[in-house]
């Protein structure tokens, strides 16, 4: 089993006044690692390397050059939930006029050497800091995201040649003085033309990458998997067979003008069931792709959420979809499936005597409102627990199942055989 139930960002406690928060919650998902981009919308003050190190003139080496409290606060959080920090090196996305972070750095090499003590700070105790180990560190986020020529530049206000020197510089200079952390990046945008010659790019200076990253935001989990096969073929191709595939941001946006007129009935269905059997999908079919991990965006109190509602912090459907692939991942070893309906997708585990089968039924159809009969040909158990999330359940066992019968499941429902 893979690492199909990451995320973005971390719980919230509860404060003493307005006491809300989903920390219990997240504990109990157990979600393994927690990527921190855009952990500063509403917060200038943390994780963001210029939030960190505030002063682009300041002395590299000098701890009072660095603002590491609310950061430190942010991560301590996150681990006592039990969950990895994925450490995004770099700055949120500006949609506003006038861009900050996203400037290319003055000093490339500086910048570098300012990631360096992040690192040491976080894992060798450097400023009064911490040995957390944090394995994954990622350099910038989108910077495919425009053409050079644009005015208005979200993510990387530089060229595309820049960010090339950028990278290089940044990803040798870690990767030399932290040779046992994984050094990568550059979380792709969606453009897989930008990506090839990136690729190419970086192998011709013989640049280390330890794992490429990118996104895709779609409504069907097979746009997923045929950008994951397009950039695994490109880095196969040029020297990277061995370097992790981890999209770290994914989410449902309706297919092709989802962040423009149909932004609101996007929003609409990460938030529903549909958008829960989306994300089931999307685990289930990843598992048995070539990529090695998915992070969902975004699991802060945001739009994206679809864990967690934004006013009361309890859980959506979607929460539950976390909760079953956990127990599925937790027995450790897949089985094969072998499928014959496009719109039905299953993972099946076991570990020794238990074993678990987790099965959604979804498309992007609004009018479908189909039960599909599954016959299941397993080689397992004769008799299973039976649990569905539905519009009317959450996770809730409903009664059992006997091999060799048939199973029904309506649309946009998630079952799980234990």
């Amino acid at each position: 089993m893979k690492i199909m139930h990451a995320i973005n960002n971390g719980p919230k406690k509860p404060m003493a006044v307005q006491c809300r928060g989903n920390f219990n919650e997240w504990v109990e998902a157990e979600i393994p690692y927690s990527r921190n981009h855009d952990a500063s919308s509403g917060n200038e003050h943390i994780v963001d390397v210029w939030s960190i190190f505030p002063n682009p003139d300041a002395d590299v080496n000098d701890p009072a050059s660095y603002d590491f409290q609310l950061t430190d606060e942010y991560i301590q959080n996150i681990l006592e939930a039990g969950t990895k920090i994925f450490y995004r090196l770099g700055n949120k996305i500006e949609h506003w006029s006038k861009k900050y972070g996203t400037l290319p750095p003055k000093d490339f090499k500086k910048w570098a050497e300012i990631c360096e003590h992040i690192i040491m700070h976080y894992n060798e105790g450097w400023a009064d800091g911490f040995r957390y180990n944090i394995e994954y560190w990622e350099i910038w986020n989108e910077p495919d995201m425009h053409d050079d020529e644009d005015v208005h530049k979200e993510t990387w206000g530089g060229t595309k040649a820049q960010f090339f020197d950028f990278y290089e510089i940044a990803a040798k200079h870690l990767k030399n003085r932290f040779p046992h952390l994984k050094i990568g990046g550059p979380a792709l945008s969606h453009r897989v033309d930008w990506a090839e010659d990136f690729i190419v790019e970086m192998r011709k200076r013989n640049v280390p990458l330890d794992f490429f990253s990118w996104h895709r935001y779609c409504p069907e989990p097979d746009w997923m998997l045929t950008r994951q096969e397009k950039l695994k073929k490109i880095l196969d191709d040029n020297g990277y067979a061995d370097v992790e595939t981890i999209c770290n941001e994914w989410n449902y946006i309706k297919g092709g003008t989802g962040w423009t007129t149909d932004f609101v009935y996007s929003i609409q269905t990460i938030i529903s069931m549909k958008g829960a059997a989306f994300t089931a999908s999307c685990m289930l079919a990843a598992q048995h792709s070539t990529v090695d991990m998915l992070m969902y965006y975004d699991a802060r109190l945001c739009a994206f959420n679809g864990l967690f509602d934004f006013y009361t912090c309890q859980p959506l459907k979607t929460y539950y979809v976390f909760t079953m692939f956990r127990d599925v991942y937790k027995l450790g070893t897949s089985y094969d499936v072998e499928i014959s309906d496009n719109d039905i997708y299953c993972v099946a585990a076991k570990n020794g005597e238990d074993e678990a089968i987790m099965i959604s039924f979804y498309n992007d159809n609004d009018e479908d409102n189909s039960i599909k009969t599954i016959d299941l040909d397993i080689n397992g158990k004769e008799e299973y627990d039976l649990y569905i999330l539905d519009e009317d359940h959450n996770y809730e066992k409903v009664g059992a199942y006997k091999k060799g019968t048939p199973l029904n499941i309506k649309h946009n429902t998630v079952i799980m055989l234990k």
